[in-house]
């Protein structure tokens, strides 16, 4: 683990905020505050300003999506969200926002240590792509993009998540374009070579 991290918890069963308390100072990071709402999230995410923030989505007055949409927008900061239940349209509409890594329980402590370390990744990816942009909302569009581009390298090349994005980076400094414009030009040459049926 490089970092240990400041984080915020939260979910209404005491025995998951339990479960954090026992978990993550074991891998290394601190709980600063474990919220059993939505909006207690909300609050101590404003006051405390988090490194990482992991929350249930089902929540007494404001789910975890909501939530975390709210805490983005004043202080990006990577989410980690977390279900009692496979759910596609919840994750759909996870990676819609801001949402870098998605549990479902029971949690393990390897799942927390991989969801962590993937969340932080993408999050400092993302930060880049926010940065190159300097706009939340085109960012967004653009961070689907180069996932799926990610993607396509990651099976073509036989690459790890981070490694497809290294060379993302170095096809970008290469051609002198923009990481989405690489990434757009992937995705366009893979749709060329798929089967008409796939479009």
């Amino acid at each position: 683990m490089d970092q240990a991290l400041q984080v915020i918890v939260a979910d209404d069963d005491r025995q998951a905020r339990d479960f954090y308390h026992q978990v993550l100072p074991d891998i290394g990071h601190r709980v600063v505050f474990a919220a059993a709402t939505g909006a207690e999230l909300v609050e101590q995410c404003e006051q405390l300003k988090p490194d990482l923030v992991i929350s249930d989505i089902k929540m007494p007055d404001l789910d975890g999506l909501d939530a975390s949409e709210q805490i983005y927008k004043s202080h990006p900061v990577p989410i980690i969200l977390v279900s009692g239940y496979h759910d596609a349209d919840l994750i759909e509409r996870a990676q819609e926002n801001h949402i870098l890594a998605y549990l479902v329980k029971p949690i393990t402590r390897a799942d927390m240590e991989v969801a962590i370390s993937l969340a932080m990744k993408r999050f400092h990816e993302f930060e880049e792509l926010r940065l190159e942009t300097s706009n939340l909302r085109q960012a967004l569009q653009d961070r689907k993009i180069i996932e799926r581009a990610k993607n396509i390298l990651m099976k073509l090349g036989e690459l790890h998540e981070h490694d497809a994005f290294r060379r993302l980076q170095k096809l970008a400094s290469r051609q002198n374009k923009k990481l989405v414009q690489v990434a757009e030009m992937i995705v366009t040459a893979e749709m060329a070579f798929a089967p008409p049926n796939q479009h």
